[in-house]
C-alpha cells in the first residue's frame, strides 16, 4: 500500500511533440498516484521547469526540440544541480549505446516506448520515485557489455581521488564480469567471507546498496578517468557529475550476495533501495 507521499508522485514530461505531451499528461494526470507539474519541449524549459516546481520523477526523451540527443545533455544538468530529482530516460529503439550513456548521464531508469505498454511506464514512475533503478535483463546486459570493453577500472570521485583500494577495485571488476562470491574468492584466493566483508565496505564506501547498482555506478564513474567512453559512434561523451549513481546501504552484504542480472521487469525495476 502506497503511502502519503508515494500518493502524489510529481512527475515532468519532455518532448518536443506538443501532441504527445497532451496526451501523456492526460493519461498520467488521470493516474490516481500522479500528477503532472510540468511539461516541456526544450532543455531550458526542463531545467526551469525543475527548479520552479517541486518535481519527484522525471520523464526525458532522448532528442528535445533543440536537438538530436539534447535529452542527454539535460539527464546530465538534472543530475547535477537538482539530484533530488530521479530521472528516466525514454527513448525507441533498442539501441545499445542510448541505454548504457544513459545510467552514464544520471538517469534512474530506461524505458522503451516501443516496446512497453503505457502499464508499464506507470510502474516505472513508482518504482524510481521509491529509489529503485528501472531497466530489463537486456538493458542491463548491455550496461555489463560495455563495462566489459572499458579500459581497466579505477572508481574516482570529482576531484580524481580513488575511492575504492585496488583489492576492492578487483572484486568490483570481477563481480561486473558476473562471478558470485564464491568464484571471486577463488580468483582473489581469498575466503568466501573476507570477499563478503569487501562487498559490504564498498557499498559502504560508494553509497550503494546491491550488486546491480554497484556495476552501473562503477559503469559511470569509470567513463569519468577515461579519455573516451563505450559508444557505437565512438565519439567521447562527457561523464557525469562526482556521483553517478547514489543511495546508502540499507542491507547488510550477505542480503546481496544472491543478487544477479537475469531478473525479470516485475522482479527489478531491479529491487534496489535507494533512500535519500
Amino acid at each position: 500500500m502506497m503511502t502519503a507521499k508515494q500518493n502524489n508522485i510529481s512527475v515532468l514530461f519532455a518532448s518536443p511533440h506538443g501532441l504527445t505531451r497532451e496526451l501523456m499528461m492526460g493519461a498520467l494526470n488521470r493516474h490516481e498516484h500522479f500528477h503532472v507539474v510540468a511539461c516541456a519541449s526544450t532543455s531550458q524549459e526542463v531545467l526551469e521547469a525543475v527548479q520552479s516546481a517541486d518535481v519527484d520523477v522525471a520523464l526525458i526523451g532522448g532528442t528535445l526540440a533543440d536537438g538530436p540527443m539534447s535529452g542527454f545533455g539535460v539527464l546530465r544538468q538534472i543530475h547535477e544541480c537538482s539530484p533530488q530529482v530521479k530521472s528516466v530516460f525514454l527513448f525507441y529503439g533498442p539501441e545499445r549505446h542510448l541505454v548504457v550513456n544513459a545510467f552514464r548521464a544520471g538517469a534512474r531508469g530506461v524505458f522503451c516506448l516501443s516496446q512497453s505498454n503505457f502499464k508499464s511506464l506507470c510502474r516505472c514512475v513508482e518504482q524510481v520515485h521509491a529509489g529503485q533503478v528501472w531497466a530489463n535483463s537486456s538493458e542491463l546486459s548491455e550496461v555489463v557489455e560495455a563495462f566489459s570493453q572499458m579500459a581497466p577500472m579505477r572508481l574516482v570521485n570529482a576531484n580524481g581521488m580513488a575511492l575504492l583500494t585496488k583489492r576492492e577495485e578487483d572484486v568490483v571488476r570481477l563481480l561486473a564480469e558476473g562471478l558470485q562470491n564464491r568464484d571471486i574468492a577463488s580468483e582473489l584466493n581469498l575466503s568466501e567471507h573476507t570477499i563478503k566483508n569487501y562487498l559490504f565496505h564498498i557499498f559502504d564506501k560508494l553509497g550503494v546498496s546491491s550488486r546491480v547498482e554497484l556495476v552501473l555506478y562503477a559503469v559511470s564513474s569509470t567513463g569519468r578517468s577515461q579519455t573516451a567512453g563505450v559508444q557505437s559512434d565512438k565519439q567521447e561523451r562527457k561523464p557525469v557529475g562526482s556521483v553517478g549513481i547514489a543511495g546508502r546501504l540499507s542491507m547488510n552484504a550477505d542480503q546481496h550476495s544472491d543478487a544477479d542480472f537475469s531478473q525479470s521487469r516485475g522482479e527489478r525495476a531491479m529491487g534496489l533501495s535507494m533512500a535519500r
